[in-house]
């Protein structure tokens, strides 16, 4: 067994591909992924932040900010997921009214 540490995700296949990081605290980002550790210290470019609802600091809006060249610090991290190849769907657990 080698001493060097494996991420649990293997972001290699996801390098200069666009992806969607949510962070900790409600931030939401998307940019191209031009590189990471094994920290999950990512590094995005062309980075668009999704602003949050004043009402509801949990929830994103449609609104944007461009951020440009950013990092993200791998303890921050919650979620890496491609842009492409991903849909929202309904949620199949939401009973309908009057079951």
């Amino acid at each position: 067994m080698s001493g060097r540490k494996e991420t649990v995700l293997d972001l290699a296949k996801f390098v200069d591909k666009g992806v969607q990081v949510k962070l900790t605290g409600g931030r939401q980002v998307t940019g191209t992924l031009k590189g990471y550790d094994q920290l999950l210290n990512l590094v995005l470019d062309e980075a668009v932040e999704f602003l949050r609802d004043p009402d509801d600091p949990l929830k994103t809006t449609d609104q944007t900010r461009p951020l440009g060249l950013i990092v993200c610090r791998g303890t921050a991290v919650m979620l890496v997921s491609p842009v492409d190849g991903t849909d929202e769907i309904a949620n199949p657990f939401i009973q309908p009214d009057g079951a």
